[in-house]
């Protein structure tokens, strides 16, 4: 197997056109997103934009387990805590959100195949797609709260266009999501088993893209094979809580909201476990999302990835992104010291600070 972090190839299709491949090629890391993968990413896709022949991308990942669970953030402490690596950091966020825009913003089929774990920087690859798979094995959340940042990569955009209040309490509680979750709040456009990938690579080569509609093509392959696949579509429990989830994120300040959610812990259900986490998360990276979320409600998709630069560039500076990670990741001691203890503590000057 290649050591390339990206492997790119095309695919002919029948009448001559070409399908062009980017496969991330981490597998040891579940293919976290990291500067060399951003780096090659954007370039790549630029040349297929441009490229007459090319008429559809495919976005996967080797291995069975991951199509990305986030940004290398390993890397990203090391930015924060070495002498001089700061910029580092910054170039990383940068390069992240333009190309999360280019993916939003790009003029073919982008057909992204979400199987296993897909969270952080992983759910900005495939939020943008024009056409996003998921399996029976896909594991989706965006759980930034718990490592002290906050849900970015143009969540400000998406979670603001979520059926109710599902968007506030997903980025609060960084619950996990199955295929079935995805659909129904909207980061996915179809469900298909992934033993019917090859067939699906397939039908595409084998379709006609000779016509101007490339975006009907896809659409028409992936809807035959979604139909063979409704024996392996689970339940939805967003879904089925959408009440419950709706009446709990319900409230005027990020303290009411939390405490409501918290209210939740005891059950033994998909809600219960789902709310559990929040007790850990740093108060400030929950001041932050909820600040955030309800100042993006009205921004258009370039101004939230713009607003979560500076955000973002600001986390690295803090003190509180690189606390979670040590505690996570680096140490493991699992007892990150926030700079707040809880959200009644927080200085509002702390949290605007994020936003300047």
């Amino acid at each position: 197997m290649s050591d390339h972090p990206v492997l790119f190839e095309e695919w002919q299709t029948a009448g001559g056109k070409l399908i062009a491949v980017a496969r991330l090629n981490t597998p040891r890391n579940l293919n976290s997103l990291s500067m060399d993968m951003i780096q090659l990413l954007k370039p790549q896709l630029q040349r297929w934009a441009d490229d007459p022949k090319v008429c559809a991308v495919w976005l996967e990942a080797e291995g069975d387990k991951a199509f990305c669970p986030g940004g290398d953030i390993v890397w990203l402490y090391r930015s924060m805590t070495e002498p001089g690596k700061l910029g580092e950091g910054e170039r990383f966020f940068s390069e992240e959100y333009e190309l999360d825009y280019q993916i939003h913003t790009f003029p073919k089929p982008v057909i992204c195949w979400g199987n296993g774990i897909v969270m952080g920087g992983g759910i900005g690859l495939m939020v943008g797609a024009s056409h996003r798979v998921v399996t029976e094995h896909s594991k989706l959340a965006m759980p930034e709260v718990s490592i002290g940042l906050y849900p970015d990569v143009a969540a400000g955009w998406f979670l603001n266009r979520m059926p109710g209040r599902t968007g506030l309490f997903l980025g609060l509680t960084g619950a996990r999501m199955n295929g079935a979750d995805a659909l129904f709040v909207g980061m996915a456009d179809r469900f298909v088993k992934h033993a019917l990938k090859g067939d699906v690579i397939d039908a595409l080569k084998a379709s006609d893209w000779s016509a101007d509609n490339a975006h009907a093509v896809t659409a028409q392959v992936l809807r035959q094979f979604e139909q063979h696949s409704q024996d392996a579509l689970p339940e939805s429990p967003v879904r089925q809580h959408l009440d419950e989830i709706n009446l709990a994120a319900d409230a005027d300040t990020p303290e009411q909201v939390v405490q409501q959610i918290k209210a939740l812990n005891s059950r033994d259900d998909w809600l219960g476990k789902s709310t559990k986490s929040i007790g850990n998360a740093s108060p400030t990276s929950l001041a932050l999302m909820w600040q955030h979320y309800h100042r993006s409600r009205h921004h258009g998709l370039k101004q939230v990835l713009d607003n979560e630069l500076v955000m973002s560039h600001n986390s690295l500076k803090k003190g509180e992104f690189a606390e979670g990670i040590r505690a996570l990741l680096i140490d493991k001691d699992m007892q990150p010291r926030w700079r707040y203890a809880s959200l009644g503590e927080i200085d509002q000057e702390w949290i605007d600070s994020f936003f300047s």
